[in-house]
């Protein structure tokens, strides 16, 4: 299963520790599925981390290098139009270049979606709960 992560799911992995978004990128780090993210989405990240939370631009660079440890990092160009937020519209292409199975938000504008192309959008709520239902694979 592909799913990208919103950049507030990503930004709440690392600022909120033992929340929900942290728990969904653990499952990402155990191999449970396949996390893809864009240069838009780690870019974005990098900025609100740095203006709205303080961290230090050493510090944001360790943890997008250690998301890309993580996740496929795709290099997408900007085309999609569907949103009024670009950075809307930058998920968006991500969860449509990767193929993504599910794209997890909190964004109201993404949810309303529900669905575009080939992706469904989530609630984190919803992603963890599919998660639990998943056969975990046993070597």
């Amino acid at each position: 299963m592909r799913v990208v992560f919103d950049t507030n799911i990503c930004i709440s992995a690392f600022v909120i520790p033992g929340g929900n978004a942290e728990r969904a990128y653990l499952a990402a780090i155990q191999g449970n599925f396949e996390l893809c993210t864009s240069v838009a989405i780690l870019t974005e990240m990098a900025r609100k981390l740095e203006e709205k939370f303080g961290w230090e631009k050493e510090r944001i660079a360790q943890l997008i290098t250690s998301i890309a440890d993580v996740a496929v990092v795709l290099k997408t160009t900007p085309r999609l139009k569907v949103l009024s937020g670009e950075p809307d519209n930058r998920i968006l292409e991500c969860a449509s270049e990767a193929e993504a199975d599910l794209l997890v938000t909190g964004d109201k504008h993404l949810l309303e979606l529900e669905q575009y192309e080939d992706f469904i959008i989530v609630k984190l709520s919803a992603f963890l709960t599919i998660l639990q239902e998943m056969p975990t694979t046993q070597d």
